[in-house]
């Protein structure tokens, strides 16, 4: 009876692992650490804060905590299966080993229609920041798509190595500009330097009706939204497969997503309702756009479009990694 129970266990281990013939373990920490950053930081803040703000207000930042808080969770768990055994098709694989072929292939399919409307998302806000400058103004944004997704797509077929590095940049360049924004709002909050004719501060969000401006129904009906702003933080767990020392290397990526959430999210947001009144912003501009060309320093805008489109440009990037595998 051992025996058999032995041989049983073997058995799935060994048909899971099979699609992981070939893949190379490029990636290192650096590479997973900010691949954890940049997987919870792209268009889901950079251009869909904007619209969420416009509908829902300063309640946005409770949707993003509530949220980050079951991501997290999600991500724990995966991360608790990629110490058990690291693999490049993350859930898909242990799908398969623990729910068998139907569950993988449920959960596989599922995992590409999430990318393929994300990647749709991340290729339309590429053409909506280049749109920005005038003098991209007259091109068509289905050839900026385009143009970005053979980018992307060439970068993807040369070797994972490449994709880390790129990632890995794209992610210390998001960050940054986070870091820099949010000093910057600060400053403007603690100077109380007029933004767009108004002194920033909480005031902003309790003189244009407080948390919940439109009421708790907006707020409940941007969750979905806010749930596909988080989509590719599970990233860093579908990388392990191609990590040197895994289990070594996970615990410390993925414990870490929850502060950074907290903070570039829940933060920015919090940031964003003090600087201008949340009717300020639309889904037609990133948020943080608006603020900086609002202060008055239109060229500091151009500057963030950038970084935002750098974001975009980042998640397309992730999203064909990850249903590669």
């Amino acid at each position: 009876m051992s025996e058999h129970l032995k041989e049983e266990t073997r058995t799935p281990a060994a048909h899971v692992d099979a699609g992981d013939a070939g893949y190379s373990k490029s990636l290192k920490s650096r590479h997973v650490n900010m691949i954890a950053i940049g997987g919870a930081i792209g268009t889901g803040l950079f251009l869909g804060a904007g619209g969420r703000l416009a509908d829902a207000g300063p309640s946005l930042f409770i949707a993003y905590a509530v949220c980050g808080v079951f991501a997290f969770l999600v991500v724990r768990a995966l991360g608790e299966l990629v110490l058990y055994r690291p693999s490049s098709g993350a859930f898909v694989s242990y799908a398969r080993e623990f729910l068998g072929e139907k569950g993988a292939y449920t959960a596989g399919w599922m995992y590409f229609l999430n990318w393929a409307t994300t990647g749709i998302a991340d290729i339309t806000a590429v053409a909506t920041y280049t749109h920005y400058w005038g003098m991209f103004s007259d091109i068509p944004q289905w050839l900026i798509a385009l143009i970005a997704l053979a980018v992307v797509l060439t970068v993807n077929l040369i070797s994972v190595k490449i994709f880390g590095e790129l990632e890995f940049w794209f992610a210390i360049v998001k960050v940054s500009a986070l870091v820099i924004f949010m000093c910057i709002g600060i400053f403007l909050l603690v100077t109380q330097h007029p933004v767009d004719g108004a002194h920033p501060g909480p005031s902003l969000i309790t003189d244009n009706g407080g948390v919940f401006p439109n009421g708790l129904l907006p707020m409940l009906l941007i969750i979905q939204g806010v749930v596909f702003a988080y989509a590719s933080v599970e990233l860093v767990g579908v990388a392990a497969g191609e990590t040197q020392n895994p289990e070594k290397i996970m615990p410390k990526a993925i414990n870490s997503i929850m502060w950074r959430v907290g903070l570039f999210y829940v933060g920015s947001v919090v940031l964003l309702s003090m600087l201008l009144p949340w009717n300020k912003y639309s889904a037609a501009e990133s948020p943080f756009v608006t603020v900086l060309s609002h202060v008055g320093i239109p060229a500091a805008g151009g500057v963030m479009n950038l970084v935002v489109l750098t974001a975009a440009m980042s998640s397309l990037n992730s999203g064909l990694y990850s249903t590669g595998r």
